[in-house]
């Protein structure tokens, strides 16, 4: 039995769609598929991801605050989650390319917790950061994820593999 992928959605997915290619008044079908794949539980975020969606002042600020995504923030208050975003951030401080700004604004956002949840759910993330080998300034999920084996994919890699077609 082969069991279907689950996505958890970094922020930049939702705030570049929003601002960009995918603006509420231009495609509002690719928020309800996103909304239709949350209610199969394939595609979800995290509450930490909800908490800096919500401190915009916009159409999708709007778009969280109002529910829209239902239940699909999940909660990294579990202990199988803490530990593993204590191991990511241990990793990040083993590696010394990053400066320790990066890491500090690593440590600030939702990047480890997104990352934590992947690796004990088993979900494959979704960004639109790439791997950078060499980054110092940044702490890139990909990297993280690399360093984890965790599947990291960008949002069209999402929608192909959904079957999401906009007609």
């Amino acid at each position: 039995m082969s069991m279907e992928v689950r996505y958890v959605l970094d922020s930049n997915v939702f705030i570049e769609a929003a601002k960009r290619y995918y603006a509420f008044d231009l495609a509002p079908k690719f928020w309800e598929h996103l909304s239709q794949f949350l209610s199969s539980g394939q595609v979800q975020s995290i509450d930490r991801v909800k908490v800096e969606l919500e401190r915009g002042k916009d159409d999708l600020s709007e778009w969280v605050k109002n529910g829209s995504f239902g239940s699909g923030f999940a909660s990294t208050d579990e202990d199988s989650v803490i530990e593993v975003y204590r191991k990511v951030m241990n990793w990040t401080h083993e590696q010394h390319q990053f400066y320790e700004s990066a890491i500090k604004s690593f440590a600030a956002g939702a990047d480890g917790w997104l990352i934590a949840y992947a690796v004990v759910k088993g979900f494959t993330v979704v960004t639109l950061e790439s791997l950078q080998q060499d980054a110092k300034s940044r702490v890139p999920i990909p990297n993280v994820c690399k360093a984890f084996n965790v599947f990291c994919i960008d949002t069209f890699q999402m929608l192909r593999a959904l079957g999401i077609k906009f007609e």
